[in-house]
């Protein structure tokens, strides 16, 4: 049986430590499941990046990978994908000739993602959020990260309504952190004034979901930003959930997209292909 094409996993724009390690931990956890496959992390777009995409492609090709299959760890189809991660590939491909690439989808509202999710909102309200009554008064507030692209902030939009089905909840509004509407006070506007209208005379209580896989400096700005409203309404609880991190779900969900990619065959300086004995 031949080497399987090395797994690449794409983080976009950090120069934050935290997230560093949320993606370091996240390869490791890959490793420890999928030991077959040579796996690496790091990010494009960030000069300076504590963990540089070029690093991780030049240790993959160190430890004898041909092939590349590479999965965004994006939750929607941002500007930065469809130019800065082909070309900084591109530029890999050059450095090692011969190098084989596949760009896969990122991971979108998967069923996965949104059970994490879900755990997120438990976590931030105590576990008391498993309570039918206690569901029913509180409003989420899911937040992307914001393009200038339509169609990557309807996605968003879809995840939205995926994690209201079901759950129980008041209701679940988007917000973005920057480059698009609304912004988080006018996403946490509107939840107010939703609350308000489900619960007359009871304080309004908003979770703020990150819809975004790493912590880092995305993630500050939320919470600055989140902190900020809340501060000119101490009258409604306002909590902000951790982002998804490297949880087993969320690996499950990469792996997912890499065996698709390298089904696929998607075009790339040179497609990669399945082995025969690829599991």
């Amino acid at each position: 049986m031949t080497t399987p094409p090395a797994l690449l996993i794409a983080g976009h724009g950090t120069r934050d430590e935290g997230g560093a390690e949320a993606l370091r931990a996240l390869v490791r956890v890959l490793g420890e499941r999928h030991p077959d496959v040579p796996v690496a992390g790091g990010f494009f777009g960030a000069p300076g990046s504590p963990l540089p995409l070029d690093d991780a492609v030049d240790g993959l090709v160190e430890r004898g990978a041909s092939r590349l299959a590479v999965i965004p760890l994006l939750l929607a189809p941002t500007g930065p994908v469809p130019g800065a991660l082909p070309s900084a590939l591109a530029r890999a491909a050059e450095r090692h000739p011969g190098l084989g690439y596949a760009c896969g989808a990122e991971l979108g509202p998967h069923p996965k993602v949104l059970d994490v999710l879900e755990r997120r909102l438990d976590e931030a309200l105590g576990g008391g959020a498993r309570r039918p009554e206690d569901r029913a008064r509180t409003t989420v507030l899911l937040v992307g990260r914001g393009a200038s692209d339509p169609y990557a902030n309807a996605e968003v939009a879809r995840a939205a309504r995926l994690l209201w089905e079901g759950r129980g909840v008041a209701g679940v509004e988007t917000a973005f952190v920057s480059q698009a509407a609304p912004d988080v006070p006018a996403g946490l506007d509107r939840c107010r004034a939703l609350a308000a209208a489900a619960a007359p005379g009871r304080p309004a209580r908003i979770v703020v979901l990150p819809y975004f896989v790493l912590p880092g400096g995305l993630w500050e700005r939320l919470r600055m930003q989140a902190e900020g409203w809340s501060a000119a309404y101490p009258g409604t609880e306002v909590t902000v959930a951790a982002a998804l991190g490297a949880e087993a779900e969320v690996a499950e969900v990469v792996m997912e997209r890499y065996r698709a990619t390298v089904a696929d065959g998607a075009p790339g300086s040179a497609p990669v292909a399945a082995d025969a004995g690829e599991r």
